[in-house]
């Protein structure tokens, strides 16, 4: 998902879980943090063309293969 389609579908604010390092499933557990948190900024695409979000409790962005969206009580 780029970040004009992010933003066109979760505004700021949006619950989220935020994988700030590494995704648990990608085996690396030394790495590996989950954050339930919500967006700060609407996303935006770095110059290498990565598209990352803010969000609460860490600065900088986060890249978007690193965040789940939380709907209705479960991630998606």
């Amino acid at each position: 998902m780029n970040a004009n389609e992010f933003n066109s579908h979760h505004p700021v604010g949006t619950p989220v879980v935020a994988y700030p390092l590494t995704r648990p499933e990608h085996g690396m557990p030394d790495f590996f943090e989950r954050l339930e948190t919500v967006t700060r900024t609407p996303a935006w695409t770095l110059g290498d063309g990565t598209p990352v979000v803010s969000v609460e409790g860490l600065t900088g962005g986060i890249s978007l293969t690193h965040i789940d969206v939380i709907t209705g009580g479960a991630t998606a």
